[in-house]
């Protein structure tokens, strides 16, 4: 398993991609190359950034990654307000709620990245840094 598919937001992304292909199929057959379309796209696109960025070779691109997966997630939230505004009898509220948890999750996930120090060992991410400076041990003081 990649790192990225332990990733709960990955696999919300994933679930949301399902059901939006799933409550997608609803739609009239002309919007096939319109909103139908555009909306899979959109899901589909967020969890592929999320992977895509995670597999990437530095922080800074994974955060560009994740900042391009928030944008489609904007853009899948807006699509799935048009489409019930459009078609009001499909009800898209489940969907449009994932969509927005997924978004609150990629904010969290880049603001971390952004504030855990990197390339710093994890060992010392739990000590405080000291400041004091210890005299040295009989063992290492030079002879007098």
């Amino acid at each position: 398993m990649s790192s990225f598919e332990k990733l709960e937001v990955w696999q919300l992304a994933m679930n949301l991609i399902a059901d939006v292909y799933k409550k997608t199929s609803e739609l009239p057959k002309e919007e096939l190359y319109g909103l139908t379309g555009q909306i899979r796209r959109a899901a589909v696109s967020i969890a592929a950034n999320i992977a895509e960025g995670n597999g990437r070779n530095n922080r800074k691109e994974y955060i560009q990654f994740l900042g391009v997966a928030s944008g489609s997630q904007a853009e899948l939230a807006t699509l799935l307000m048009a489409t019930m505004r459009i078609y009001p009898n499909l009800d898209l509220i489940a969907e449009l709620e994932d969509a927005h948890r997924i978004g609150m999750m990629l904010t969290r996930l880049k603001q971390a990245l952004r504030t855990i120090p990197a390339n710093r060992p994890p060992t010392t991410a739990t000590r405080p840094p000291t400041t004091e400076t210890r005299p040295p041990s009989p063992e290492t003081r030079p002879p007098a």
